[in-house]
């Protein structure tokens, strides 16, 4: 399949650098670091191997870009208001546009726009970033999970063989428990990060700071089960503990906005989860405060 990359970081940098590494025909829009990538190309430094995309294919105009199979979206979701701009010249009858964004409610808002595009979410298990022009640092994990939201089964299975081919773990999931599995990690890690300035080690260290997030963790888990969810209880709340223990140090994608100067991703990890509980009969009020404090310093 002929894929393109909107939002070449952290995020899409990696998976989208992982398949046109192996062979598969991978376009990609950038903005600020445009004219660099086109002298050096795109460095992936990895925990599972370093590779370089020496002449990769890039654009800084998605109006000359290829009509593809796959939109691989990996922009924060706070640039979503582009999206009918950006989306619209890579779509053909057929394309899937998988949405590698964290948050709840993603792809019903993107069907609104793009009401015949077929959709799945993409949920990545890694820890990656982009502080430097062209070079992604890939420090931990790396799976994907795909949630089929309104494609046909065969367009996920070929997505799945083709991340397979590229070295990358992907698996078919449901996709309601998927965009919840990955709110009990987001939800308190990432706005936790930027209310204590710590990373995810700090975070856990301390006793009083842990029991915490087990508790805002259990509150997404009650908000999921309330919502018909299954597969998501305690245990799983402690295995994402006990993977995030054997990670390295991490600064979240929220922490690195709020680091950068970048606008944090509020609505979609925080707001909208927080609707969609209350829509079930359940309060969360660990996580509206740390939304209040979150929306308490984007206002300054």
């Amino acid at each position: 399949m002929k894929y393109a990359i909107i939002g070449t970081g952290a995020i899409g940098g990696y998976y989208g650098g992982k398949l046109a590494n192996a062979g598969f025909d991978v376009h990609f829009l950038l903005h600020s670091d445009y004219d660099y990538v086109r002298q050096h190309g795109i460095q992936v430094n990895s925990c599972n191997g370093d590779f370089h995309l020496d002449a990769p294919n890039i654009y800084n105009n998605v109006e000359e870009m290829p009509k593809v199979d796959v939109v691989i979206v990996a922009l924060k979701s706070t640039n979503n208001h582009l999206l009918r701009q950006l989306l619209a010249p890579l779509l053909n009858p057929g394309t899937l546009v998988l949405m590698i964004q964290n948050g709840i409610g993603i792809e019903p808002d993107v069907e609104k726009l793009f009401p015949d595009a077929w959709l799945a979410a993409g949920l990545a298990f890694i820890c990656s970033n982009k502080t430097r022009p062209g070079i992604v640092d890939h420090l931990f994990y790396g799976n994907i999970n795909i949630g089929n939201y309104s494609a046909p089964k065969p367009v996920i299975d070929t997505l799945i063989a083709d991340f397979d081919k590229a070295g990358v773990k992907a698996f078919d999931v449901d996709y309601l428990e998927a965009r919840w599995k990955k709110a009990v990690w987001n939800m308190p890690f990432n706005g936790m990060s930027v209310v204590l300035n710590a990373q995810t080690d700090q975070l856990l260290a301390d006793a009083s700071t842990r029991t915490l997030i087990k508790a805002q963790m259990m509150e997404v888990v009650m908000a999921a089960n309330a919502l018909g969810v299954e597969n998501i209880d305690e245990a799983f709340a402690d295995k994402m503990i006990a993977n995030t223990d054997a990670m390295v140090p991490y600064s979240p994608s929220m922490k690195l906005d709020h680091d950068y100067h970048r606008p944090m991703e509020v609505y979609y990890l925080y707001t909208r989860p927080i609707q969609e509980a209350a829509s079930a009969g359940v309060d969360m009020p660990l996580l509206k405060d740390l939304e209040q404090k979150l929306l308490k310093i984007i206002g300054g």
